[in-house]
């Protein structure tokens, strides 16, 4: 926990305060829920977020296996991955009593916590498939990677600084991916149902939305 402890002598005193009530991963997604959803195309390093406030689904992953590392967690994460018509999304991984369960920051409702109830990581992925779509409603999740543990990025304080946040996303890049569908199975898809649409948008940033042929995060 040495990497922990020195991330709190960067905090002030009411960061530290604010940081020690985020005690389960619920509370810490409380916490990403409230943030503002970052339209910026940046990686921000938990420090950032916890200081601006504001997030993306990378940032918010990042932050999540940060504080879901004081609460004893490896800090793990993990790429969700859509066909060329639509962005990734990056989970933090946590496990209770040998069960999966994921903390990520999302501008779709669907997209966000998971509780530690999934056998399996696919399990856990398949859990977001029906909720990962893009703006034409089409069901876009295809494969996911094997878990990265963010303690290979210690010695570039990727908790505190920006600096290792492009090789993070680098290493992400190169995983192994797993694929979660067949040919046929991707041809029978069908649309996600207009109600459905509507209540994954709730409260969206429109202006942050992927909208497919535009690369950001």
């Amino acid at each position: 926990m040495k990497f922990v402890t020195d991330f709190n002598r960067v905090l002030n005193d009411s960061e530290r305060e604010f940081i020690a009530t985020l005690t389960t991963p619920a509370k810490i997604q409380a916490f990403l829920d409230e943030l503002l959803y970052s339209r910026e195309p940046i990686y921000r390093c938990p420090l950032r977020v916890l200081r601006e406030r504001t997030a993306h689904c990378f940032d918010g992953a990042l932050f999540a296996a940060a504080t879901l590392r004081r609460l004893g967690h490896p800090p793990l994460i993990m790429d969700m991955l859509p066909n060329e018509r639509d962005d990734d999304h990056l989970l933090a991984l946590y496990k209770c009593d040998g069960y999966w369960g994921a903390v990520a920051k999302s501008n779709f409702v669907g997209l966000r916590f998971r509780e530690p109830i999934y056998r399996t990581l696919r399990e856990l992925v398949m859990s977001y498939f029906e909720q990962f779509y893009n703006v034409e409603r089409e069901k876009t999740l295809r494969n996911y990677t094997l878990p990265l543990n963010l303690r290979a990025f210690d010695k570039w304080n990727w908790m505190g600084s920006d600096d290792a946040l492009k090789g993070i996303a680098q290493r992400l890049d190169r995983s192994r991916k797993i694929p979660v569908l067949t040919q046929p199975m991707i041809f029978r898809l069908s649309l996600v149902d207009e109600r459905s649409y509507r209540a994954g948008l709730l409260e969206a940033d429109e202006a942050g939305l992927y909208r497919p042929g535009r690369k950001d995060c």
